[in-house]
């Protein structure tokens, strides 16, 4: 079994690079948005009920996964690299699947702003996420989300064996797909 995590910015293009390697890798692609956008159907993000929902859905989803017999998984995430709180997740993610036999992987996209404001917009992405519809609102996030975290590591920082960083500003998801279906020999 694979476990890849795919992280990065806001409209970096996790989901659709997560989408790209789900096809070429039989994959199955569990994006952080399908758990967002149901409990957003209920409760506001911030709200405890909202987060209980979507840690709760995402704990079981990756407990039954890491115990299946599947092929594995692509998991996307925003990592706030200036978080402790958020390496402890990623460490018992990993940790989760590894003592499970997967393999795990970590794949981190960055991109310039600019690009990833274009990408904010585009129409697989409000497909895909309600709560990005309000295009003005998921601008101001994207935007202001930099004042209060760092969503790119430094050099050196991702301490994993299997870990690949790609600047996909200029690229397309399949190009991106292909770069870590080569990197890992998958």
């Amino acid at each position: 079994m694979k476990f890849v995590l795919i992280t990065g910015p806001q409209a970096v293009g996790k989901m659709t690079v997560g989408m790209s390697l789900a096809e070429k890798t039989g994959l199955k692609l569990f994006h952080n948005h399908m758990t967002i956008e149901l409990a957003l159907q209920f409760f506001d993000y911030a709200t405890k009920e909202a987060q209980h929902i979507i840690h709760t859905f995402r704990k079981e989803l990756f407990k039954t996964m890491a115990e299946s017999d599947g092929a594995g998984m692509i998991f996307t995430y925003v990592w706030a690299f200036n978080l402790e709180s958020e390496y402890e997740y990623v460490k018992e993610l990993l940790s989760l699947f590894e003592k499970n036999g997967a393999q795990t992987y970590i794949v981190e996209l960055e991109a310039d702003l600019e690009t990833r404001i274009d990408r904010n917009m585009t129409p697989l992405r409000l497909q895909e996420k309600a709560s990005k519809r309000d295009t003005q609102r998921s601008h101001n996030e994207l935007v202001k989300s930099l004042e209060k975290y760092r969503l790119n590591s430094e050099p050196g920082e991702v301490d994993h064996n299997n870990y690949l960083r790609i600047n996909n500003s200029k690229m397309t998801p399949e190009a991106v797909a292909d770069k870590i279906i080569e990197f890992f020999e998958f």
